[in-house]
């Protein structure tokens, strides 16, 4: 969940080593740190507690000559956010040098052994105890840096990605992964390495994902060797690049000037379903061609189950997929926490189908939950964002959902792009089987292709919005109500807001609210309720009700034309009509910006939350 850059060439790193942790930043603000090797050889790290601006400020004065450096932004694991547990860290001579992202999960073994052999440390991290490890093994086995670095990782359980300075060698850069992201952006006549693209895409468009369990040695390209990238494996067996080419732009990394990336995405999602859907759903709008599907198609046919498995967000998204998969293809459906699935042992068959959500593709438990699953024979099917990502790379197929960078630490357009392609997956699935009407499946079809244009009519209403938010920010408590597909969208809403404002919520079927919820109702808890007029309306209509007879303060997202909750509620949202298979995707977006400017006004950071961080690479 942290955030590595490096860089080794011909130009100044500081400057590109900075720009490219304000890039990553979304990863991980708790701290942040650089180490360079300047021109006299020597190896200097400056460290600061809090976001990479305290970085800036604290280098400002200092030598911050070189042309080869890494640096880190932080999410703490082990050790409390400060400046002594921030990375980058020293091994004990202070000849090298480390950046990790990741846990050492036996580091305490590991700590204990290296003490015996008279170490200290000066921090509470993992991340030391394996820059020591590195240089014990350094000279111990009088290895070169590359093999310690093999050797030692050959010790270690966990995950990790880990890039090594050393100032006996001030022309090379090592880096490894395992189960966290990598990727080395090759440029002219100079490297760089990153988490993620970000920082790259502005040097250069070629790129090599690392894989797990290997071992890259960058070599300065200026001073002339021969093999300026070296890739093996922790056990030295010799690997061949492969380069790929980034699908991305820098302008999709501005905010283009909105106030944050947050309200940017959510005002980007009627462009970005259409690209989600783009040369999939035709320009008649009367049929759906997803490549995954189609080239796999035995496989959800004769499927006697599907399981879904994501965390967060993403989750939420499974459970409306959930409704749509069983209405239109007829075959159960589970939803599950990759958390949770990975732990408990659960049954998978050869003829289950797992669908994995994650929208970095990186998420550590969905990771570990499609490992399972494929060990036991399960077919792997992925919806993500990011391509080149570790989880598409695992499936057996899968679906991009092609909406560009989410900067936001809080999902928006993610969320709305991922029940697309599920919904598109399942309408798939159902004409095929036959389990749907053709003219059902046509209807939805062109409902889909209107979607982005009815977004466009719900964000119209964002200053309306704005101007009641300001009555919550009172507010300690919410609750969110909805029922059928827009049950996950009320947990959804209440996540946005746990999320970005801090104030506490929960989503509820809306019928569950008398088995217990109820009794929180009174004039200072505003309850949230999704009420399109579509399927159990009157059961939504008739909890308003109930709601209200205890003086709670409804907020409720209707559709457009309501004559009944609009009586009812204190404030209401109006939303177009639409199929209810679809009306998450409209639905969802009022409750987007009901938090957003709720946490404004509060004075929250609605892109770097606290505690949060984008990509959950770690347990």
């Amino acid at each position: 969940m942290c955030g590595i850059v490096g860089y080794i060439g011909k130009r100044k790193a500081y400057p590109i080593l900075i720009k490219g942790l304000h890039r990553l930043e979304y990863r991980g603000y708790d701290s942040a740190g650089v180490a360079l090797i300047n021109e006299q050889g020597q190896l200097n790290i400056y460290k600061a507690k809090g976001k990479v601006a305290e970085l800036e400020a604290y280098a400002a004065d200092k030598d911050t000559g070189g042309t080869i450096g890494i640096a880190h932004t932080r999410w703490a694991t082990h050790g409390e956010p400060n400046t002594v547990n921030a990375h980058p860290h020293y091994s004990e001579s202070e000849r090298l040098a480390i950046i990790h992202n990741g846990i050492i999960e036996n580091y305490a073994v590991l700590k204990a052994g290296l003490q015996a052999e008279g170490y200290t440390f000066k921090s509470d991290t993992d991340t030391e105890v394996l820059v020591q490890l590195i240089e014990y093994t350094q000279l111990n086995r009088q290895a070169d840096l590359k093999t310690a670095v093999q050797l030692a990782l050959q010790q270690v359980v966990g995950a990790y990605a880990i890039a090594v300075l050393d100032k006996e060698h001030p022309d090379t850069l090592i880096a490894a992964r395992k189960g966290s992201p990598l990727v080395v952006g090759i440029g002219e006549d100079e490297y760089f390495l990153a988490s993620d693209a970000t920082p790259i895409v502005e040097y250069t468009d070629k790129v090599i994902y690392i894989e797990d369990e290997e071992v890259v040695v960058l070599k300065s390209p200026i001073a002339n060797h021969q093999s300026p990238i070296d890739i093996t494996t922790i056990n030295n067996v010799q690997k061949t690049p492969e380069i790929k080419r980034l699908e991305l732009s820098l302008s999709q990394l501005e905010k283009g000037g909105y106030p944050h990336f947050m309200l940017k995405e959510i005002f980007e999602q009627p462009r970005t379903l259409a690209d989600s859907m783009r040369g999939r759903v035709n320009v008649r709008q009367d049929n759906i061609a997803l490549s995954g599907f189609i080239d796999n198609k035995d496989r959800f046919l004769n499927a006697k189950r599907i399981i879904i498995t994501a965390c967060g967000t993403s989750w939420h998204a499974g459970l409306i997929a959930m409704y749509a998969i069983e209405e239109f293809a007829q075959i159960p459906v589970e939803v599950e926490y990759s958390s949770e699935f990975r732990y408990r042992k659960p049954v998978i068959n050869k003829d289950d189908v797992v669908i994995a959500i994650s929208q970095s593709g990186e998420t550590a438990d969905t990771l570990a939950a499609i490992q399972l699953a494929k060990s036991k024979g399960a077919f792997i099917f992925s919806i993500c964002n990011v391509v080149g990502a570790s989880i598409p790379r695992l499936s057996d197929s899968g679906c991009y959902t092609h909406v560009g960078p989410e900067i936001g630490v809080a999902s928006t357009k993610a969320f709305t792009a991922q029940v697309t392609a599920l919904t598109m997956l399942a309408l798939c699935i159902g004409r095929e089987k036959g389990t749907i009407s053709e003219e059902q499946y046509l209807r939805i079809v062109r409902e889909l292709g209107q979607i982005p244009t009815k977004i466009e009519r719900v964000l119209e209403q964002d200053r309306q919005i704005a101007q009641f938010a300001k009555i919550f920010t009172y507010a300690q408590n919410f609750i969110y109500l909805g029922r059928g597909y827009n049950y996950p969208v009320a947990m959804e809403g209440a996540l946005k807001l746990k999320e970005i404002s801090y104030i506490h919520a929960e989503g509820y079927p809306a019928a569950e609210m008398k088995h217990g919820p109820i009794a929180l109702i009174s004039q200072e808890m505003p309850v949230v309720v999704v009420a399109p007029h579509c399927g159990t309306y009157e059961k939504v209509v008739s909890n308003i009700q109930e709601i209200k007879a205890r003086k709670g303060r409804v907020v409720a997202i209707v559709t457009e034309g309501d004559r009944v909750v609009s009586r009812i509620a204190d404030y209401t949202i109006e939303v177009p009509d639409t199929e209810e298979c679809l009306t998450p995707l409209l639905t969802v977006i009022p409750l987007q910006l009901l938090a957003y400017h709720i946490a404004v006004e509060k004075g929250c950071d609605v892109d770097q939350p606290r505690n949060l961080a984008k990509s959950v690479t770690v347990e």
